[in-house]
């Protein structure tokens, strides 16, 4: 997931010298991409040092920074500009949390996996669509399967479910219904701000299917499957 430790005096840039972009101004351009958001929590500052790391104030929290606000947080995911103005002019530190399984789904791999995948996407001439760069992990957003009438169609990666209850593991997830990522600008607790190496303004959803072998491949040769 994506993690970032906001600096006194480097409030709106990132680790690697980037221009952060505030984060209710990144949901609007989300949901302008017709791409589904919800208010997430912020990492706390000074926090790490007293077990309470997230502004959901959980002690020992396990993403912090990196979780929607609301358990509602399905029902609440939108497009709306009005709403997700009134959210962030309300809340203006809240992350943005995008919602999988619905215009796009998630393959998540770590980054050295998603490096070598790219390279070999790259030699094959197959466009990857919009890709992020997350802390240690790598994003590829693809079109999403939606929810398939024959449910042994569903990658069994143990992923259908919210990202924070995975067990910590190095190979593929794959975000689809029910699930969802943390935005690239947001930030999260410890670790570099996230940010999108194809920004998907530039890059059309992929289908899922023909990014898979690559990445599969590159987990495979990395010991990972």
């Amino acid at each position: 997931m994506v993690d970032v430790v906001r600096r006194r005096g480097r409030r709106k840039t990132g680790e690697r010298g980037e221009r952060r972009e505030p984060p209710g101004q990144a949901a609007q351009r989300y949901a302008a991409l017709g791409w589904p958001v919800c208010a997430g929590a912020h990492p706390r500052r000074g926090g790490l040092e007293t077990g309470r790391a997230c502004s959901c104030d959980r002690v020992g929290c396990p993403a912090p920074g990196a979780h929607p606000v609301s358990p509602t947080w399905q029902m609440q995911a939108t497009v709306d500009t009005g709403v997700i103005r009134d959210w962030w002019a309300a809340h203006p530190e809240a992350n943005v949390i995008l919602v999988t399984g619905r215009v796009f789904d998630v393959l998540d791999v770590p980054a050295a996996v998603g490096t070598a995948a790219l390279a070999s996407m790259e030699r094959a001439r197959v466009m990857p669509g919009p890709v992020a760069e997350a802390g240690d992990r790598m994003l590829f957003f693809v079109t999403t399967r939606g929810a398939p009438a024959d449910e042994d169609e569903w990658w069994s990666c143990r992923l259908d479910c919210e990202p924070e209850s995975i067990a910590a593991d190095g190979s593929l997830r794959w975000h689809c219904r029910d699930s969802y990522v943390l935005a690239p600008s947001s930030a999260s607790s410890p670790g570099p701000a996230s940010r999108w190496l194809r920004d998907p303004a530039s890059y059309p959803l992929p289908d899922a299917l023909r990014l898979l072998e690559f990445l599969v491949d590159a987990c495979e040769e990395a010991g990972l499957q």
